[in-house]
């Protein structure tokens, strides 16, 4: 089945890099094709243009666009990780010459925001018991890299 809406994402000059990096990061993912601008595009002719790739089955698009095209918090990519292995991973991969944020949030060396979120997060701030669940949120609040063991805790220590 053919994907509807693709994510498009515009770099100054780095989307080769930043699909290369994405995709070396989950699995079922890989770049998918590069395309190049011609002569009279709005890069020197040869630059890459667009490279779509995809990630764990999803496809994307990346733009060279140049410098006038920024990444804003407001969107961001939101991955759901198995366990902590993941979520190390991932972070510390991602954050590395970017900037760590708070609630599992940072903003990688290209601007983009991700969310790096442990499925145990979800589960625990959607208890029914809402003090049990307050007290995660509270937890989550005071974190950048989400500790399940620390949400744990404080979803136990009632």
């Amino acid at each position: 089945m053919q994907q509807k809406i693709t994510t498009f994402l515009t770099f100054n000059n780095q989307a080769e890099e930043a699909a290369k990096l994405y995709t070396s990061l989950f699995k079922d993912s890989k770049v998918l094709s590069t395309h190049k601008y011609g002569p009279g595009g709005r890069m020197p002719e040869g630059t890459v243009m667009i490279v779509e790739f995809q990630l764990a089955g999803q496809k994307y698009t990346a733009l060279n666009g140049g410098p006038d095209f920024r990444f804003a918090e407001g969107m961001s990519l939101f991955v759901s990780c198995d366990d902590r292995a993941e979520v190390d991973r991932l972070w510390d991969t991602l954050s590395d010459g970017g900037q760590k944020q708070m609630c599992g949030w940072l903003q990688d060396r290209f601007g983009v925001s991700w969310q790096i979120i442990p499925k145990a997060l979800m589960e625990l701030m959607g208890d029914p018991d809402p003090k049990k669940a307050g007290r995660v949120m509270e937890a989550m609040l005071k974190m950048q890299k989400i500790d399940v063991k620390a949400l744990q805790k404080a979803y136990d220590n009632g």
